[in-house]
Order: structure tokens, then sequence, then C-alpha cells
């Protein structure tokens, strides 16, 4: 287990009792079941007192866990049939985005997200989930494909934003950004979207604008990384908590101000604690957010989709 900079107390006593119970293990004849019970119980209430009220910056490194689950692992337990598809058809294809036609609840459907990776290896695969302007184009493609098709999409945003690379910029990395966010607002198909981990900048926006969207009760969503805003503000990346807390980048921060519609709980200690739960939690509330806008014509749903965009200007001035 990976322990994050604000769980090092619990890390201490968690280890505490790893060791009694190696002991045990290496000597039948120790009986220590008794002080390992007392310092779960300890761990198990130090774990509730930290959750309880963590701030914008502890959500921040919970939300970049690297043993939270990823795209991959969604796509892995929540659809069926999942049948890749690469590419731009323009330049070439992006392993930090997924995306393809699967089922779901037995559904045809298409799927969207970026995927991070899951080792060394995999994340320099991946770009650790930054997509390049190539990656949002194969965006753009499954989008229009499900369009035709009349598939409802699924996204499934973890970026830390869009790769910031002199190649990306040089091959057109806002115009991308631009047109699948615009891709987003013109589909005729339901749109549904859940914020896994890290909702980065422009990056996140290009897939998240849609009908419905949902955030884990841990991850966070903001126009800009904390280190980035305070260095453009303060001149110093070490004021990043200063920067969390002024973003309003949380889960309940943005609910409030109508950015998303819901917030998907997570297990005590984060969705790295208890990854199965926390995706079947993800699934059902992508079937609830999907038979919200089941049954409602392309211009209902193109609409509506503008109409929520545009309402949150207002929402976001009156907060």
């Amino acid at each position: 287990m990976n322990y994050l900079e604000f769980e090092k107390p619990l890390a201490e006593i968690e280890g505490k009792a790893e060791e009694l119970r190696a002991m045990a293990r290496s000597n039948p004849a120790t009986d220590v079941t008794k002080e390992a019970e007392a310092l779960d119980r300890k761990a198990d209430a130090m774990l509730r007192d930290l959750y309880k009220g963590l701030t914008p910056w502890q959500k921040c490194q919970v939300a970049r866990h690297p043993e939270r689950p990823h795209c991959k692992d969604y796509i892995e337990a929540l659809f069926t049939e999942f049948t890749p598809l690469a590419g731009d058809r323009n330049f070439a294809e992006d392993a930090a985005v997924m995306g393809g036609l699967a089922r779901f609840n037995d559904q045809p459907v298409m799927v969207i997200g970026h995927e991070k990776g899951s080792d060394t290896k995999s994340r320099i695969e991946r770009n650790f989930g930054m997509a390049r302007p190539e990656g949002y184009r194969k965006a753009i493609r499954l989008m229009d494909l499900a369009h035709r098709f009349k598939l409802p999409v699924f996204t499934l945003v973890d970026t830390p934003g869009a790769y910031p690379g002199k190649g990306a910029e040089e091959r057109g990395q806002a115009e991308a950004i631009a047109r699948a966010t615009e891709k987003c607002l013109t589909i005729g198909v339901p749109l549904v979207s859940v914020i896994i981990g890290e909702g980065g900048s422009g990056g996140a926006v290009a897939f998240a604008t849609a009908n419905r969207i949902a955030m884990l009760e841990h991850s966070i969503y903001s126009v800009i990384s904390p280190e980035g805003c305070a260095s453009i503000l303060w001149k110093d990346a070490e004021k990043m908590r200063e920067a969390a807390e002024a973003l309003r980048l949380t889960a309940q921060d943005l609910q409030k101000l109508g950015v998303i519609d819901r917030i998907v709980k997570e297990p005590l200690g984060g969705a790295q604690r208890g990854r199965k739960e926390t995706i079947e939690a993800v699934g059902k509330a992508l079937e609830a957010m999907l038979k919200e806008l089941s049954g409602k014509k392309p211009d209902a749903l193109i609409r509506d989709r503008r109409e929520k965009f545009l309402e949150m200007g207002s929402k976001g001035l009156a907060a």
C-alpha cells in the first residue's frame, strides 16, 4: 500500500500491526492477536478521522493516488465485448486515450477515457494520461461513430491535463481540444461522464462536456493544477495548498456550483482501499444517469447539454 503524505501516522500503526502478524507467522507459539487487533482499531479510527475532513490539497493527493482504479479497470469490470478502436485517421494512435465499442448492461455503447497506466512501463506508454492532439481527434472520430449509429457515449476522465509538449502544440493541441468540446455539444446521443481521478484543464473538459457529469468523492476537476496556479499567481509552486483552496476543485464545491450532477461515494480511505466497491458504485451511477436520458430525442439531448453549460456560468457568478 502506498501511503500519502498526510497518512504517515496511519502507516506507522498499520506497519506495527503487520510486524506483529509477521512475528506470529514465523513463530506460531507467539500470541499477538489482541495487540494486533488493538492496533487495527486504532488505525481504523485514525483513518476515519483523516478522511472526515480532507482539505482540497489532500483531496488532490488522493485523486492522484497511483493505486486508484484507472479507465482500463472500469472498462474491464463494467463493460463486455469491448472492441478498442485506434488512431485518429490523421496522424497517429495516442495510447493516453482508450476508446471503443462495448456493451453496458447488454446495451451497445461507445466508451472513451484517459488511461494513466499502472506501472512504470505502461505510464510512459500512456504518457501518464496526458493526451496529444491525436488523442482528442480519435475521441472526435469515436463520438461521430456513436452519433451515426445512435450509441450512448460514456467518458471516463482521469488526466492531469492535455500534453503541453512542443510537438503537440505544433500539431494543434488547442484546436483539437476545442473541436472535441464542440463535438460533445453537437452529438445527438446521451453523453455521460465520470471524473474518476484528476479532471485537469481543457484536457478534461473535452471529454466531460456531457448531459450528466458525476465525480468520485475524492476526485478533482479544475481549469489548472494547484501547482500551475500557484506558479502563475504567486511565482511559487509551493503555495499549491492555497491554490487548491481557491480553485474550488473538489466534488463537493463543484456540485454546489452546478458544474457536476452527482457525487459517487468512495470507500473509507479512498478508491485505492476499495477498488471493487468503487468500480461497482461508478457502474450504478452510469446506469442511473443513462436511465435519466433514455427516450430523449437527439434535439432534446443537444439542447439539454447546451442549456446545462450556459446555466453553469450564471450559477457560478451567483455563488
